[in-house]
């Protein structure tokens, strides 16, 4: 357990691409700082399946760039602690950061906690998670191998996904609420000259449904009202992330009352703290802008301990 009267430089929330990146420059401006993990340190990139759109790295799956990153940071020296924050304090000019285990105090902090998946909040979805609804097609993939699932959403997750599960499963559906994905279009390209994936327009899923396991999914046609049941093995949710503020309690100001608002400088409402990467109101979410927030975040409050 840490003292109250030890006060850090800096405590970074998170270890994914926002929060290492961070750390790394926080070492090398030797910065006397801690940064804390709920889970896993690596962050959502390592349930991508693939990843090339990240400079100088032509192709690698994210779980092994989420590696990578973990792997460079700790031959650094830098610990990762994984201990879950709880609440936070930004009503002084000394912060304070509670968690699971102890309570810790410093003069900044940088807010890198993420983004969560989604869920379609329909009936049999909480049952049913881990017995055929999934959240990681990358990482529950390999269990539906020569099966048929359905993927939920039209951006580049879930394209992405259906990719990935057609090398394996004998049949992909991939259910889209609009007449049009929102996914690049290199993406859909690829996707649809796969044989043995099927896009289903204008349709949500209304229920998941199965005694034990997943065995079929209620689906609704927006333009006809009309519904069916197809069966599935599996359900792969991809309908985007909302962000991890719970421990915030309202302490710093929110766009559409989800993702923290930051200014130039990547510093909140609040004096003194910080956000990075998916957690921040941002136009683009992607692996290089998490880094970029990182590096930038970290040379902004050294001005501000200076």
């Amino acid at each position: 357990m840490i003292s109250l009267e030890h006060i850090y430089d800096l405590i970074i929330l998170g270890a994914g691409p926002a929060g290492l990146s961070a750390s790394i420059y926080a070492k090398r401006a030797m910065m006397d700082f801690l940064i804390l993990e709920k889970w896993f340190p690596g962050g959502e990139i390592a349930n991508t399946f693939e990843v090339e759109n990240y400079l100088g790295v032509n192709k690698l799956s994210g779980m092994e760039l989420a590696n990578n990153m973990v792997k460079h940071v700790e031959d650094l020296g830098i610990e990762i602690t994984v201990d879950p924050v709880v609440s936070v304090d930004f009503t002084q000019k000394i912060k304070k950061i509670t968690t699971e285990k102890t309570t810790y105090l410093t003069k900044t902090v940088l807010i890198a906690t993420g983004a969560s998946a989604r869920k379609l909040n329909v009936p049999g979805e909480n049952r049913l998670n881990g017995y055929g609804v999934t959240y990681c097609a990358t990482c529950d993939g390999f269990l539906y191998k020569d099966k048929v699932v359905a993927v939920v959403g039209g951006g580049d997750v879930a394209v992405e996904d259906a990719i990935y599960l057609s090398r394996m499963c004998k049949k992909v559906y991939l259910i889209h609420r609009r007449d049009k994905l929102r996914a690049v279009n290199a993406l859909q390209d690829r996707m649809f000259k796969l044989n043995n994936v099927e896009v289903i327009w204008d349709s949500t899923v209304e229920e998941i449904k199965g005694k034990d396991f997943v065995e079929q999914i209620t689906v609704l046609n927006k333009k006809t009202n009309s519904l069916k049941d197809i069966e599935v093995n599996g359900v792969f949710i991809a309908i985007g992330h909302s962000p991890n503020i719970d421990f915030l309690n309202h302490q710093v100001d929110l766009i559409d009352g989800s993702w923290i608002k930051t200014d130039s400088r990547l510093e909140t409402s609040v004096l003194g703290v910080y956000a990075a990467g998916d957690i921040r109101d941002s136009y683009l979410r992607q692996i290089a802008m998490s880094v970029s927030d990182g590096a930038l975040a970290v040379s902004s409050l050294a001005k501000y301990l200076e």
